[in-house]
């Protein structure tokens, strides 16, 4: 339940004196709204998920925002299903859709701006205008969105008027609506929740340009890093990351996830995030970063690189292994590929690298065989995952559609190998323990085969070493 406007013990308590001097001398105003570009987007993706479910009630919402500390809340982020169907931005906006003759009719409930007409506007810290800036009214929402549009106050009474057993719910995103809406089926939930991860899993042209976008400024953050990792003292990793983070909020939203910055053995934690380490000449740096951009798709690309700006032999040997294994697996990718068959190639060519190393205790293929997978001891993860709006995109789809089913041209899928050897390995020789690799980019299956979108950033060892010593000798600097 959210808190009463004026319940906290540090909001004021206005006089009616001065509640009513700021009831007046207010002049409107109005914004300039058009329609978004990617709207008839939204419609066609409405239009698949109503004839995925005939004859049914759906209902979507966005999400509520969080308390992060006290009154203040953690930035908001929109359901990937709500924003991927609406491109609407502001939290608790729920899309109903109703049944009808033609398909469905489409409603968004939204919560239109604070009027001047009540205090709400200059005493509500969580939607008055004064707090939080200006929202649009019903008519300029649904202009924008192409889309009709109805009061939030009025979602009860719609959320009451639906048929059990003929309703579905996606679930887990606005308490609310989730109590509101009780008399749905578990099963029938999930399977709404399933499908729309499916019908996300081919990326329209829009999209493709919105991951490009993400990708394009990505790469820029990554030139920003290097410029900021010198080649003979050592920078917290922190500051790298936080470099990557100016640009990403420059040039989009946010961070699509937190930056993993890992010099050193930090490296070989597959997901570190704490970033608290610093660079060390001879070391060599992981950074894992992708931009979220405007529209919320996001990038993910990572790449390895020498502190000092020279790979020693050893660490040249090991990444030489995950570039081979990186290509090898992109190299197989096509529609009607298994995406087990993408994992397969890229692990067999680090079960060859381990046993070069002197590393795997069994034969390559006793290590490959899947009641051994022994050569999963220094790789851990799979070959990558689905990109789009979230950065492990379509995370409900049936494992038969994902995991265990087959690429498509549309699909967007990171490609992600990578060899860590943990610094207290009894199993590996001394100088390989605490080093780790990994190498990932953005790839898009096309009719023919694969695109790698995120190719702006060298892979090859000779290549980095090239990029970092072209990048150290710019300046940083934002457009």
């Amino acid at each position: 339940m959210e808190d009463a406007v004026g319940s906290k013990s540090h909001d004021p308590d206005f006089p009616e004196r001065f509640r009513r001097f700021m009831r007046t001398g207010w002049r409107d105003t109005t914004l300039e709204v058009s329609p978004r570009t990617e709207a008839p987007d939204h419609a066609k993706r409405r239009a698949e998920l109503s004839a995925a479910f005939p004859g049914e009630t759906l209902i979507i919402p966005t999400g509520v925002e969080r308390v992060r500390s006290n009154d203040t809340n953690h930035a908001f982020r929109p359901g990937t299903e709500h924003v991927w169907l609406t491109g609407e931005r502001d939290p608790d906006s729920v899309l109903v859709l109703r049944p009808s003759d033609g398909g469905h009719d489409a409603t968004l409930y939204v919560r239109p701006r604070s009027p001047r007409d009540t205090d709400e506007f200059f005493t509500d810290r969580n939607y008055g205008e004064l707090w939080i800036g200006r929202r649009h009214t019903l008519a300029e929402k649904s202009t924008e969105l192409q889309l009709q549009t109805a009061h939030l106050d009025d979602l009860a009474a719609a959320l009451d008027d639906t048929a059990p057993g003929r309703t579905r719910v996606l679930r887990g995103f606005d308490p609310s609506v989730d109590v509101a809406v009780r008399s749905t089926d578990p099963e029938r939930d999930r399977e709404l929740a399933w499908v729309l991860s499916e019908l996300r899993l081919v990326k329209d042209a829009w999209e493709l340009e919105q991951l490009q976008d993400a990708i394009d400024a990505t790469v820029r953050g990554f030139e920003d890093a290097a410029r900021a990792i010198p080649a003979d003292r050592a920078v917290s990793e922190r500051l790298i990351e936080g470099v990557f983070g100016l640009r990403a909020r420059h040039d989009g939203n946010d961070v699509g996830y937190a930056s993993i910055v890992g010099s050193g053995a930090h490296a070989a934690i597959l997901h570190w995030t704490r970033n608290d380490g610093r660079t060390s000449p001879g070391d060599l740096l992981l950074m894992d970063m992708g931009v979220e951009n405007r529209n919320l798709y996001t990038a993910d690309v990572t790449r390895t690189v020498p502190v000092s700006g020279t790979f020693t032999p050893l660490q040249r040997e090991v990444y030489d292994i995950v570039v081979r294994a990186q290509q090898a697996g992109i190299d197989v990718i096509q529609p009607g590929t298994a995406f087990d068959d993408v994992h397969q190639a890229c692990m067999r060519v680090l079960a060859e690298g381990l046993a070069a190393l002197g590393v795997l205790p069994v034969s390559v293929d006793e290590a490959m065989a899947k009641d051994s997978i022994l050569y999963r001891r220094w790789t851990l993860h799979g070959f990558g995952h689905m990109l789009g709006l979230d950065v492990h995109d379509c995370a409900n789809a049936r494992k038969e559609r994902y995991r265990e089913g087959h690429l498509d041209a549309g699909y967007v899928l990171t490609v992600e190998p990578g060899l860590y050897f943990q610094p207290e390995d009894d199993l590996v020789p001394a100088e390989l323990r605490g080093l780790a690799v990994r190498i990932e980019d953005d790839v898009l299956v096309t009719p023919t085969g694969a695109r790698n979108l995120s190719d702006a950033l060298p892979r090859s060892a000779d290549d980095v070493e090239s990029w970092l010593a072209a990048r150290r000798t710019e300046e940083f600097r934002l457009p």
